[in-house]
């Protein structure tokens, strides 16, 4: 694809909500740059430990994309080597940004596929080894049914990355979206505490682990510091006690354990 025409398709999208890099210094626009950042951190956070789970690459695996967006997730599984990637979400727009981005990068064509869909309606044709489950949980009012959507793709591995309720008990909070573009309805979603992911996994026969932060800074990353924000990796048959996990104080709230609450750090 010559640069001019890439400069051209990028710039007929009216938004990204994450940053690709292309040659010739060509990327994709973000309103927040911090938000670059942002997911290069969740990104790093999320795979390193599942990648280490797996030693150190997707090879030969079979991934599935809930609400894949403009394909940031797709495109970390196959640059980690993932043998296939099938990508879901419900706007064509973010469908189409996906295509654009994987064709930029030149991935070849049998090593992926975008539908657009509501996977609820419609759960995605053929078996895979992982689900990515990332930024979808905390946006759907329907978590029993999620889980089922992923236990039915036959996949051994789950990573799921999610804002949570900071309650110790098993529970789900009633909340509003912000923003209703990238959902369905009136924005009222289940916002799942800890011990619920971890609930409704083992429902699917999955152990669970929260992983610990591993975060160069908060900057843009205060609801992981406020431990609103939490990513887990479920598996039925894969040994999960060498990950890194979450470590959460029995008396202290999240405000007294890290000073830098106090001084606005």
């Amino acid at each position: 694809m010559e640069t001019q025409e890439l400069r051209e398709r990028i710039a007929a999208f009216p938004r990204w909500n994450y940053r690709f890099d292309f040659d010739h210094d060509v990327s994709t626009p973000l309103a927040d740059p911090k938000r670059a950042k942002r997911h290069d951190q969740r990104r790093r956070y999320v795979l390193e430990p599942l990648l280490g789970l797996l030693g150190g690459t997707l090879s030969g695996r079979r991934v599935l994309d809930l609400g894949c967006n403009a394909g940031f997730w797709s495109l970390a599984a196959i640059e980690s080597g993932a043998e296939f990637v099938l990508g879901v979400d419900l706007k064509q727009e973010y469908v189409d940004q996906a295509n654009l981005v994987f064709e930029a990068r030149g991935v070849a064509q049998d090593r992926y596929r975008f539908e657009q869909g509501d996977f609820f309606a419609r759960k995605p044709d053929g078996a895979f080894d992982l689900v990515l489950c990332l930024g979808v949980m905390d946006h759907v009012n329907r978590p029993l049914e999620l889980f089922e959507v992923m236990n039915a793709a036959g996949a051994d591995l789950i990573a799921i990355d999610t804002e949570v309720s900071r309650a110790r008990s098993s529970l789900f909070e009633v909340s509003t979206l912000y923003s209703t573009r990238d959902v369905e309805g009136d924005g009222m979603v289940l916002i799942p505490s800890r011990g619920a992911v971890a609930d409704l996994a083992r429902r699917h026969g999955f152990d669970t682990v929260a992983l610990a932060l591993n975060l160069t800074d908060f900057d843009g990353m205060d609801d992981y510091r406020r431990e609103r924000r939490c990513a887990f990796i479920c598996s039925r048959n894969f040994d999960l006690a060498g990950l890194p996990a979450e470590k959460r104080g029995r008396l202290l709230p999240w405000w007294l354990r890290d000073p830098r609450a106090l001084t606005g750090v």
